[in-house]
């Protein structure tokens, strides 16, 4: 066959997650691209598997997915491989697939493992609509429009930060629903259920250990704030208040959500 690329998911944790058709593409491949080498050969040895491996990881990503592209206009079979999970996924890969698309090689995606998908499941929240944010933002403002999704929202985060993170999400919304996915697949996977508050106090004093994925309920709806407290907004902005200063005044006296008080006037 012409030269082409395969992605193809590894597992996030338990080896025995790799899939069938995987393991034949990886035997297969005139190349593996791998974040690093000495994991994925792990993998291969647990199988059996004799492969030619290459770096391809984000400090090197645009210089070797050019090399890749080129190697497979030449008719070369290129497996693309992370450490764990699906390529592309918070992983790299986007440089080599896009560079294929634009080259108009073939790419052929193999199902498998998703660590975000694992916990969504996991979660017992709600999967119809859900957002998935990579890993979350460290800027707080960035963060809160994460955590304001009207989705469930599935997110990376490092065991150092679930506390903060948990602590930002409790100021908005204390009962919102949460799920801290901890080892998933592993010898000590657990799964802690809460709202955002409880889980707040009980990571406060202790960081989990492990990789985490957390899953946060939708925000409730916004409800839109009283017309005479937008209109009490107004009238301070148009005697001179800055916007936000007014809004923050008004919310205190009526109790309406400051953001919505100013969202409402700045609109």
């Amino acid at each position: 066959m012409s030269g082409r690329l395969v992605v193809c998911p590894t597992p996030i944790g338990n080896l025995e997650d790799v899939t069938l058709r995987v393991l034949a593409a990886l035997r297969e491949a005139d190349v593996v691209a791998c974040e690093d080498t000495r994991h994925t050969r792990v993998l291969l040895e647990r199988y059996g598997v004799s492969a030619s491996l290459v770096s391809y990881h984000e400090h090197n990503e645009r210089a070797r997915a050019a090399e890749l592209v080129g190697r497979m206009q030449e008719g070369a079979v290129v497996a693309l491989v992370s450490d764990a999970g699906m390529p592309l996924v918070s992983d790299p890969g986007y440089a080599l697939v896009h560079g294929c698309v634009a080259a108009g090689l073939a790419v052929e995606v193999l199902p498998g493992p998703s660590a975000a998908l694992t916990a969504l499941v996991a979660s017992g929240l709600p999967s119809d609509a859900w957002r998935f944010a990579g890993f979350l933002p460290r800027k707080r403002g960035a963060l809160e429009d994460v955590l304001r999704s009207p989705e469930t929202v599935v997110a990376f985060e490092s065991p150092r930060r679930v506390a903060a993170s948990l602590a930002v999400l409790a100021s908005l919304d204390p009962q919102r629903p949460v799920a801290v996915c901890r080892e998933l697949t592993k010898v000590h996977e657990e799964i802690v259920r809460g709202t955002a508050a409880e889980l707040a106090e009980r990571y406060a004093s202790q960081d989990p250990r492990g990789e985490i994925v957390l899953v946060i309920g939708g925000a409730p709806a916004r409800s839109e704030p009283d017309p005479a407290a937008v209109e009490a907004v107004r009238r301070l902005v148009e005697a001179g208040a800055r916007a936000k200063v007014a809004a923050a005044v008004v919310s205190e006296l009526t109790g309406a959500p400051a953001n919505a008080l100013y969202r409402a006037v700045a609109t």
